[in-house]
């Protein structure tokens, strides 16, 4: 990758190798799998109704599927609190099917990607079980403290303030251990303690036997949290400093404290080098494609950049954009976003991929944060820019948040609240069920339940009509994904400038190949622009796509001295000349 800047114009010229990764360029799809689809009519979505689907997948372009967690779980934290890491949730199937999913998504052409989610179990796991009744093999599997004696009232107390994500103290009494145990997450998910080899090894354990299942690899869940600083010389935890943030007054809250000995600990990167060197020797030994991890870490965008390696060894292949997905909102001007775009090209070590992700099921739906008028525009956006593209279910046909109720809440982070604030906590209005059809329940089950609310716009927002009318978001959405096989989309150097608070312009070319140019409204009112100022064009190009509302048509041609960009709206053209 060489970065220029020339005129005021952000340039990028990447040199991949004719012998790149399956994963280069990819789009990578999270089926949320609870939601996606229903095959035996219990209203929970499931691996066979993965496998039914898998085949849409591929008709859009989708290079691998990455499930959230499908392990035997109690559900508090609907899966990511993990009671064996070796079964599958009895809810979602057996492992035959999980293996007839494998075979299916094998034979049609996807790569399947498994949640890991190494930092905590569920307090239901046979190993916190036998960590509780002092079983000596797991005795220390996990974090265990005396707690500390109150000097004023003499009372036993938790052993530090460390506090939880989901609110209240990271700390657990247990009556028969007569201990605290550490949960950064809900109570019922006890953190594992990495500090024992025996959990380290355990965990890597449990990776290849699903790398011999014939998972592709891993996004690892919830990175930053694997390490806490270990005990001091007194055998005691440290407090964590006051945050002193005015938006967060509420001592109950995980934001009050800044959390600089349970986040973000330097061993935590040694870790992810030490699963990507068993990916890697995997691969070595047993052959195929390369085995891939995604990481996710809200964290510090130079923290994020240390997860794709130290420059000795190699970390994650992608670790999620998150200061794209935090940094941009729906009154970001266009300065921010090219500001952004920059920032992860220019930082990145040589020979990685950039990624770019913008929803997931711990946000609100992109729809909903930018506008359902925008949903075309992103995805114009997340699927031109150079590297990979991760969608989440139902962002391609431009899906909504569903309104949830306190009352049918069952998300563990709003549950912690209460009725005044629990909907900016909540996580479930996008977590709904996948809008397939406009049959009873979106064809997401054939019950007369589901676990979450059907959306109320199903009849008229769902794949199927999407797939057959001659335009919509699906429809740019497949455009978009084909266009990414171009060479100029694939190797291309990448050139983009803000003209203005509103609008974005970028170009893509590869050497001997066709130059395109992507223009990007977020303003309210239309502007003509003169696009033979900024690349070297001639009179007219060729619309390939653009947002619904545009008021060009696929094929259309257009003067270039004389665009029009409408609000809101996105559109790539490629040059005629």
């Amino acid at each position: 990758m060489r970065v220029l800047t020339v005129a005021g114009v952000f340039a990028v010229v990447l040199s991949l190798s004719s012998a790149s990764q399956w994963w280069e360029n990819g789009n990578y799809y999270q089926i949320y799998p609870r939601s996606f689809r229903d095959s035996d009519g219990d209203g929970i979505g499931d691996l066979n109704g993965v496998t039914e689907k898998l085949q849409y997948l591929k008709d859009i372009g989708i290079t691998a599927a990455w499930l959230s967690p499908i392990f035997k779980s109690p559900m508090v934290d609907f899966g990511y609190d993990i009671a064996d890491f070796y079964q599958i949730h009895p809810e979602y199937g057996t492992m035959e099917d999980f293996e007839r999913m494998i075979a299916r998504a094998k034979e049609i052409g996807i790569k399947i990607i498994l949640d890991f989610v190494p930092n905590h179990s569920s307090d239901k796991s046979e190993w916190f079980i036998k960590s509780v009744n002092g079983d000596p093999q797991y005795k220390d599997f996990y974090i265990w403290h005396n707690g500390r004696i109150n000097q004023q009232t003499g009372e036993r107390e938790a052993p530090s303030n460390w506090n939880s994500e989901f609110r209240y103290s990271a700390w657990e009494w247990n009556e028969v251990r007569q201990q605290y145990y550490l949960h950064q997450f809900a109570i019922g998910q006890p953190d594992l303690n990495y500090r024992n080899p025996a959990v380290v090894n355990e965990m890597k354990n449990v990776m290849k036997f699903w790398l011999a299942k014939g998972v592709s690899g891993f996004r690892i869940d919830a990175v930053p949290y694997l390490f806490e600083v270990d005990l001091d010389r007194y055998n005691e935890y440290p407090d964590e400093p006051l945050s002193n943030d005015s938006d967060c007054p509420d001592p109950d809250d995980h934001c009050y404290t800044q959390h600089i000995y349970t986040q973000d600990l330097q061993e935590t990167y040694d870790m992810v080098y030490q699963w990507r060197e068993l990916v890697d020797e995997f691969q070595a030994e047993h052959g195929g494609d390369q085995r891939f991890l995604m990481t996710e870490a809200y964290t510090s965008f130079e923290n994020i950049m240390k997860y794709y390696g130290d420059g000795i060894r190699n970390g994650s292949h992608v670790p999620f954009n998150f200061d794209f997905l935090t940094s941009i909102n729906n009154a970001s001007k266009a300065t921010e976003y090219v500001e952004h775009i920059e920032k992860w090209m220019n930082a990145m070590p040589a020979g990685v991929s950039a990624n770019w992700v913008l929803g997931n099921h711990d946000n609100k739906r992109v729809a909903s944060r930018f506008g359902v008028q925008r949903i075309d525009l992103i995805n114009i956006l997340l699927q031109t820019l150079p590297g990979l593209a991760v969608t989440y279910n139902g962002e391609e046909l431009g899906m909504t948040d569903v309104y949830i109720s306190w009352e049918d809440t069952v998300d563990p982070n709003a549950c912690n609240s209460d009725p005044q604030h629990y909907y900016n906590r909540s996580r479930d209005p996008a977590r709904t069920p996948y809008q397939w059809d406009a049959s009873p329940m979106a064809g997401f089950t054939y019950a007369d339940h589901t676990w979450l609310p059907v959306s109320a716009d199903y009849k008229t927002n769902n794949a199927l009509q999407q797939l057959r009318a001659p335009q919509s978001h699906l429809q740019i959405f497949k455009t978009l994904v084909r266009l990414r096989q171009e060479p100029s989309f694939r190797t291309g150097e990448l050139k983009i400038k803000a003209l203005d608070d509103d609008v974005i312009i970028y170009s893509r070319q590869a050497e001997g190949s066709d130059l395109y140019v992507i223009v990007l409204n977020l303003g309210s009112t239309a502007k003509t622009l003169d696009l033979t100022k900024q690349f070297s064009l001639g009179a007219e190009a060729e619309v390939i796509t653009s947002s619904l509302q545009s008021r060009y048509i696929n094929g259309e041609t257009v003067k270039t001295s004389a665009f029009v960009a409408d609000a809101n709206v996105g559109t790539v053209l490629v040059a005629l000349n």
